[in-house]
């Protein structure tokens, strides 16, 4: 076939060097090689090639100057699908122990467009930190860069070559820093491709009271699998080891790593990443152990590294019977959640016993216990995991936050209204708005009532000081009156903070509604599937802290987007701080678009939907006024 600048088109699927066509194979999720191609030709086609089955009719990009059109008229919904299906397919081989298709399909997703597609929207479009840049100050925010960045993943000129990762720091809850590692953008992309090959294949063997970093778990999964084991009068492991591991993506051992990844295809790409280094106040540093904390494979290969430590701290299961599933009477209770962890124990004994064998264990990975928060406790004294406080009253377990969690969250809104001195309500507003939404959200599914009226009236302080700053020479009734009133008319409360120009006002904790968490059921994964229908029911009854617009919506359109079909929200990766809860709730402020969409030329727009912003842009939706205004304030 003769292409438009004359070239011959010989294209065939590439199976891999000198392989031969594999059967079943998706050849249009196979990359496509250019057998005498010319390489401007290639280029203009590269994109259409990748989305030939993943847009809403025939796409033909034309150059880099349609880059933005090609990438606007992705089918995202396909894509994802397509990614689904195949991490699905290397999950079911890996369960089925037959490790050549498994390796044969990681190799297909590895060259995957749809792979390539999903994972640059997922870095350039859905991840918080999308518009931070690595050591060569790229980033990719508009649709002809993604398309570019794409082109560039898809149909590499050369061998990849791994950056070094951007040393940044991050402030830590003991007021040390964290550090954190910025890959650029294009290694975030490839390390999503890499993660969607890799990451099904450990889903199918990992542990199953392991929660950290993984699809579908989460930090609340951790706790209530604490709170099953350890609540209740009939409870025997009441002694509690208490461990986290010393800077433990700092000091995972390259070799050992590397061993357990033995026979995936992607092991260079991986090899190269880990020894690409670190640059820092100008010094480049090379990284001979660890694997950079901020990098989208890290979380994965944390993981892969600390599988196993269930087996290694005696933790036993039945296999047969209606208890299958169960630890047995006598074994410990190990709860992992990344480089965090608990241990739930007969007695004392058994939990030094556990600490001596999960030491031994750890050696030869390059890790050890952080000696200095690593303790043995009995419940009747209390614990903190994950910015909760586990502790039993008698024969009644409570779990609350934090006195930590307390301390930092007090201090943030502390920094937030100082902030604001001199600013209007709306700066208030929206500057607190989210750091309450995020906290809140976090902390709903634990006894936290008392704790949200406790932390209402602290910032009612702050903001009657903020008010009263503001007009030093105003009577308090006139500031009452200016900033104050009843603004919510479902809540006889008329000191509650809001703007009286706009009507726009700040919830309470108190009005959080507390939702126990239902906790993922043993080994469950997203990428099983004969689960299916468990994960579309997990989906569908777990409901994020949206106002009841949006949630009715939600409800309405099935959580799918009312133009491209792909869904609103990711449930499969939930937020997991009252840090990430911020930022989710903000991205999904920004990425969503509240509005009546008309569906042709001349034709009534219809009842509102939520569509994504980008969807919204390229269909001329009519989006509300509203959609300005932060999630959790009034709406028309």
């Amino acid at each position: 076939m003769a292409t438009a600048c004359g070239a011959r088109d010989d294209r065939e699927p590439d199976t891999g060097p000198g392989g031969p066509a594999r059967k079943g194979a998706d050849v249009s999720m196979v990359g496509l090689r250019m057998i005498n191609g010319c390489g401007t030709c290639e280029r203009k086609e590269t994109l259409g090639a990748m989305n030939s089955t993943a847009v809403t009719g025939p796409v033909m990009v034309n150059g880099t100057d349609d880059g933005a059109l090609g990438w606007d008229a992705i089918n995202w919904r396909k894509a994802e699908r397509d990614v689904t299906r195949l991490r699905r397919r290397i999950f079911a081989a890996e369960q089925a122990g037959n490790s050549k298709k498994v390796a044969s399909l990681q190799r297909l997703m590895l060259r995957s467009g749809a792979s390539t597609l999903v994972s640059v929207r997922r870095v350039t479009q859905q991840n918080a930190g999308r518009a931070t840049a690595g050591v060569d100050g790229q980033v990719a925010l508009t649709s002809r860069d993604r398309a570019e960045l794409a082109d560039r993943l898809q149909r590499p000129a050369a061998p990849w070559q791994a950056l070094p990762v951007k040393r940044v720091y991050i402030p830590k809850g003991n007021k040390k820093l964290r550090p954190l590692g910025i890959p650029p953008i294009a290694d975030r992309a490839q390390q999503n491709r890499v993660r969607n090959a890799l990451e099904p294949q450990w889903e199918a063997r990992f542990e199953a009271r392991s929660y950290g970093f993984r699809p579908g778990r989460g930090c609340h999964d951790a706790i209530e699998a604490v709170f099953q084991t350890a609540s209740g009068k009939g409870a025997t492991r009441l002694w509690c080891l208490d461990f986290d591991l010393e800077a433990a993506f700092d000091h995972i051992d390259h070799d050992h790593l590397l061993s357990l990844l033995a026979g995936f295809p992607g092991l260079g790409l991986v090899r190269k990443w880990l020894k690409a280094g670190v640059a820092g106040n100008g010094v480049l540093s090379p990284t001979e152990e660890g694997t950079p904390q901020g990098g989208g494979i890290s979380p994965v290969l944390l993981n892969v590294a600390l599988h196993g430590m269930e087996e290694a701290a005696g933790v036993r299961y039945m296999t047969t019977g209606v208890n299958a599933g169960k630890t047995w009477p006598g074994s410990p209770v190990l709860v992992r959640y990344a480089d965090d962890g608990l241990v739930l124990c007969r007695d004392a004994g058994q939990a030094q016993q556990v600490k001596q064998q999960l030491q031994r264990w750890l050696e030869p990975r390059g890790l050890a216990f952080n000696q200095a928060k690593t303790k043995i406790v009995h419940l009747d004294d209390g614990v903190d995991f994950l910015s909760f406080t586990i502790r039993r009253f008698g024969a009644k377990l409570i779990i609350k936050p934090s006195a930590e969690a307390i301390t930092r969250f007090r201090a943030r809104t502390r920094t937030a209204v100082r902030s604001c001195y001199g600013a209007n309500a709306a700066a208030v507003l929206k500057t607190l708005a989210p750091v309450n939404r995020g906290w809140a959200a976090y902390q709903r599914t634990v006894v936290s009532s008392a704790v949200y009226a406790a932390m209402d009236n602290y910032e009612w302080k702050l903001l009657w000081k903020w008010a009263t700053r503001s007009h030093p020479n105003k009577p308090k009734r006139w500031v009452a009156g200016r900033y104050f009133g009843t603004f919510s008319t479902a809540r006889a409360d008329r000191w509650v903070f809001g703007d009286r120009t706009t009507g726009a006002y700040l919830p309470k904790l108190a009005w959080t509604k507390i939702e126990r968490h239902v906790m993922v059921k043993g080994r469950a994964s997203p990428d099983d599937p004969a689960l299916d229908q468990y994960w579309a029911r997990r989906h569908s009854k777990q409901l994020p802290p949206l106002n009841a617009v949006r949630l009715r919506l939600l409800r309405q359109q099935g959580g799918r987007c009312a133009v491209c079909g792909d869904f609103l929200l990711h449930a499969d990766h939930p937020p997991q701080s009252p840090h990430e809860w911020e930022q989710w709730l903000e991205t999904v402020r920004t990425a969503t678009r509240k509005g009546n969409i008309a569906h042709g030329p001349g034709v009534m727009p219809d009842d509102q939907h939520l569509t994504h912003a980008s969807c919204s842009k390229r269909m001329g939706t009519r989006t509300s006024a509203s959609t300005a205004t932060p999630l959790g304030l009034p709406e028309p």
